[in-house]
């Protein structure tokens, strides 16, 4: 059994694991799992946002007790960020190309920075509604993977696939979470204000939260830097 007030750095911190298998077997992919890495790991500032509202974890120094901001979540956002963005081509064994001039001038690339800040927008719009915060969080997701692939339909099988797959990888974790410590989910999320419905005994919005981040944080990275993904060629 972990201490509970240590559950959540041990949590956020296992996540830490397979992001360094990851960086260390497929170089080529570095550079994606860094550049999602630090752009996902400022939305660990959100926190504040979320506690006590949707759940109010034991974390280091009492921080988010405190100030609601805590040092796991900075942790937890980077190491989702780099595997969310990578998951999907690893598994399918895809490369990363450069997308051609032509295909960098398809007129729905008029809307490219809207659509990059749709998920932003939509969130910032939802968020004062007198409801919990996860809702317009997963809301916001989902819309930004739906821009995303309007803009760029060949992301759609990607990210829905990559939405599917990031939703069993964080699902072995929560599973982990609850075996290590059990009753921590009951005792930290505020279930009470959750919708009644759990999966596996675990809370809808947590599952809602994996596939929304895995639909849109598969292409995140394809969407921002221009480039498109291929099947590898198989070895003779």
């Amino acid at each position: 059994m972990i201490p509970e007030h240590y559950v959540w750095l041990t949590w956020a911190t296992s996540f830490l694991l397979p992001w360094g298998a990851l960086f260390l077997a497929f170089p080529d992919r570095r550079k994606a799992m860094i550049w999602s890495s630090l752009f996902t790991m400022p939305f660990g500032l959100t926190e504040p946002l979320f506690v006590p509202e949707y759940w109010n974890p034991p974390s280091l120094f009492d921080l988010a007790q405190k100030t609601g901001f805590d040092l796991e979540s900075l942790v937890f956002c980077f190491a989702i960020g780099g595997v969310g963005a990578v998951l999907y081509d690893l598994i399918t064994r895809r490369k990363q190309i450069e997308l051609s001039e032509k295909e960098k001038h398809n007129p729905h690339h008029r809307f490219h920075p809207l659509i990059v800040a749709s998920p932003f927008v939509v969130f910032l719009s939802l968020v004062w509604l007198p409801w919990n915060p996860i809702y317009p969080g997963i809301i916001a997701m989902f819309a930004g993977a739906a821009a995303t692939c309007w803009c760029r339909p060949d992301l759609l099988r990607k990210s829905w696939i990559g939405g599917v797959l990031f939703l069993g990888y964080y699902l072995v974790f929560l599973a982990g979470l609850e075996a290590t410590s059990p009753g921590y989910i009951d005792r930290v999320w505020n279930v009470e204000e959750l919708l009644p419905f759990r999966i596996l005994g675990m809370p809808l919005e947590e599952l809602l939260f994996a596939a929304g981040f895995g639909t849109y944080w598969s292409g995140i990275y394809d969407h921002f830097r221009w480039r498109g993904s291929v099947a590898t060629a198989p070895e003779s």
